[in-house]
């Protein structure tokens, strides 16, 4: 079944219609029509089941035949703040780490990042990478939307981190690498925890006791010097292993599935 992204109907509204590029894919690519069944997901949990009722050039009418709960989530959650970075590399970035699981996705700005954008080209960044958040759900099959932040200074990141349970700050100089520092077997694992990452100088000093000050753990990714966005990827990797869905803790944890009928 294909599945397509919609705003959280209100209520029991039992109708939705999609707009957009969902259109033109539903009529021009996959060529479905009146009385076909598609998937459904709002980016806040839930998956439907729904039948097409009519295709336009402008719109796809939709009835909601069912609503449940989509299968459970990673049991951390992952806020990656990431330092920015030059060109387009943000945007690829942000999609991938969309497909690894992210709960929240932070960009900065620090000492040493290259990119700059003023005031209105960031603000139409920002609606991109809402757009594309929303693709790489589609794409991946998750069922929940990750928070995009609005753009801010390294000393914002350090306050927006203060309910997180772990908060690691990466570091190409420092003396210990994760799993040095992190120990898997901890008696509470963290629910909430915050990665961030440096643009493609890297942090300086001064920032790096400013973390720590700010009570963020720093660890090194190995002895290679990585890219920017690899490190960024290998390290959300390493932490979806250690306390969410990628690694041996989700395979003794039975997912929850929950059908009932809401409609």
């Amino acid at each position: 079944m294909r599945y397509f992204y919609i705003d959280p109907p209100g209520g029991q509204k039992a109708r939705v219609s999609l707009d957009g590029s969902q259109v033109r894919h539903i009529k021009n690519v996959l060529r479905l029509k009146s009385g076909d069944h598609i998937g459904l997901y709002d980016g806040t949990g839930f998956e439907y089941e729904a039948v097409i009722q009519s295709v336009s050039a402008q719109r796809v009418d939709v009835e909601i035949l069912r609503r449940f709960k989509a299968p459970a989530t990673s049991p951390v959650k992952i806020f990656v703040a990431q330092a920015f970075l030059k060109e387009k590399k943000m945007d690829e970035l942000l999609r991938r780490l969309c497909e690894l699981g992210i709960a929240g996705w932070v960009p900065f700005f620090s000492r040493r990042s290259i990119a700059r954008p003023e005031k209105k080209r960031l603000a139409a960044r920002c609606s991109r990478w809402q757009r594309i958040a929303i693709e790489a759900l589609k794409q991946c099959r998750r069922n929940d939307l990750p928070q995009i932040a609005e753009p801010m200074g390294f000393d914002d990141v350090l306050e927006y981190a203060r309910d997180c349970d772990l908060k690691i700050v990466f570091w190409e100089e420092a003396a210990t690498t994760l799993d040095a520092q992190v120990s898997t077997e901890a008696p509470d694992p963290p629910e909430k925890l915050i990665l961030m990452l440096g643009p493609e100088g890297g942090f300086s000093t001064t920032e790096i006791k400013q973390a720590r000050d700010g009570g963020f753990t720093v660890a090194s990714l190995g002895p290679r010097i990585l890219r920017a966005e690899t490190a960024t990827i290998a390290a959300c990797s390493l932490i979806q292993y250690l306390y969410g869905d990628m690694g041996k803790k989700i395979l003794t944890k039975p997912r929850s599935w929950n059908n009932k009928r809401l409609f």
